[in-house]
């Protein structure tokens, strides 16, 4: 019979998107939607999916990361994986030390941002959610 490899699944999330990120012993590998990180463009969302890591270099060198997303627009999506990523580093690691470093550098790193966009209301459905009519004093 096969041993069961031993999987640590965690997730992140921002505005409408969702990521989950599965971490498994493996060589070091960063999947994002079954593109390397490297591969990542624009180079600007790349980096910070990176941050993590070049706070803590060589951190998981020896697990495999593969995070899927769902939702929402890029930059949502790529804050979403960095904090699954952040979350699955905290655990893997079991140290406050490196907690505290996150939480030090940007507490989005590990805590869900709860802000939304504001519904729109009946008055004014298609131009926003506090829009109005403008009204003329003559």
């Amino acid at each position: 019979m096969k041993k069961r490899q031993k999987l640590l699944i965690t997730n992140g999330k921002r505005k409408r998107a969702i990521a989950r990120a599965v971490f498994k012993k493996g060589d070091g590998i960063i999947k994002i939607n079954k593109i390397l990180l490297d591969n990542i463009k624009p180079y600007l969302l790349q980096l910070k999916l990176k941050e993590p890591l070049l706070l803590k270099p060589n951190i998981i060198s020896k697990y495999d990361v593969i995070i899927t997303i769902k939702g929402g627009g890029i930059t949502g999506q790529t804050d979403a994986a960095r904090q699954a990523l952040c979350r699955g580093i905290v655990q893997l690691n079991k140290t406050d030390k490196i907690k505290q470093i996150f939480n030090n550098y940007n507490k989005n790193f590990l805590v869900t941002d709860s802000r939304r966009n504001e519904t729109s209301k009946p008055s004014a459905s298609r131009r926003g959610a506090r829009r109005k009519i403008q009204l003329s004093k003559r």
